[in-house]
């Protein structure tokens, strides 16, 4: 009876040891803090330390993505005179406006955001809130409803990296979304803003055509002007072969004259003949010219109607 009474306090006591054993899974950091102080921050695998009472060991999850939602809240009281994330824009106008923030604990300072996640998600909410309403402030209504959903994520994710670094929560803001942006829910400012939207559309779309039949006339022009430049190319190729090839013969029968000079005195005019027998030829050919034979009568030459026929 007293083995058995002594096995209670043994199993008490390995299971008060086990509980210095803690599984840290992957993805996760751990922060063992030992009599509050941080003695060590193990990544994934066995933690075995002290028992519990002497260590405190917190698991903190790396790779999870957090959000948090600040502004307006589609759902919320019509009644409240002034909801949450209604913000006036520069030329004193109201927008309801909701973002979401995305962030997520830093590996390497898991101790960091331990010791500071109580108050993380209020210091994001209102630093976002704070970069929100400026943002809104100091730009007129129609430029915060037809640019704010492109440009707002940019904005906001920017400005909380730089408003929450000094704070030191351990934490990377990775990136901001608007999930909520309208005018206030009143049917003619709702009806008038999406006429605008309507229109703003219509004349991008517009705008978008005219670029388009803009581009296609220039390609056509540059292709027509690509081609004009090939066939004046093609053009001045030919004419400098002519007359390089004209150059050529002439230097020929200049090297021909010369030597035949020296041994035939006559050799210029058999040049002559030669040159006018071949332009006598062309022009004949052309009906420029014609044989006086068919000028011959009973009476000789009849040079009354000379002149060039008509070749049939």
């Amino acid at each position: 009876m007293t083995r058995h009474l002594l096995l209670i306090p043994a199993a008490l006591l390995a299971a008060w040891l086990l509980t210095g054993v803690t599984a840290v899974r992957p993805g996760e950091r751990a922060v063992v803090r030992r009599f509050g102080a941080v003695v060590a921050t193990p990544g994934p695998g066995l933690w075995v330390g002290l028992p519990w009472g002497l260590e405190r060991v917190d698991r903190v999850p790396v790779d999870l993505v957090r959000r948090v939602a600040v502004g307006y809240e589609p759902d919320s009281d019509p009644d409240v005179p002034l909801p949450p994330g209604q913000l006036l824009t520069g030329d004193q106008n109201l927008v309801n406006v909701q973002v979401v923030i995305d962030y997520a604990v830093r590996p390497d300072e898991a101790a960091v955001y331990v010791a500071a996640r109580d108050r993380v998600d209020g210091a994001v909410s209102r630093a976002a809130e704070a970069a929100l309403a400026e943002w809104v402030a100091a730009r007129p209504v129609d430029d915060v409803l037809l640019t704010g959903k492109a440009v707002l994520p940019g904005v906001l994710t920017a400005r909380l990296r730089e408003r929450l670094e000094p704070l030191r929560l351990g934490i990377d803001v990775q990136a901001a979304g608007v999930a909520h942006l309208t005018p206030p829910d009143e049917a003619e400012v709702r009806d008038a803003f999406a006429a605008v939207t309507r229109a703003q559309a219509n004349i991008r779309t517009q705008e978008q055509d005219a670029a388009a039949a803009a581009e296609a006339l220039l390609r056509t022009a540059r292709a027509k002007a690509y081609e004009a430049e090939q066939a004046a190319a093609a053009q001045a190729h030919e004419r400098v072969a002519l007359a390089t090839a004209d150059a050529d013969a002439f230097r020929r029968r200049l090297a021909q004259y010369r030597r035949s000079k020296r041994t035939n005195a006559d050799a210029l005019a058999a040049l002559w003949w030669e040159e006018m027998g071949g332009l006598l030829g062309r022009l004949h050919a052309a009906g420029r010219i014609d044989l006086l034979d068919g000028y011959l009568g009973p009476d000789g030459l009849d040079i009354m109607q000379i002149g060039p026929r008509m070749k049939k």
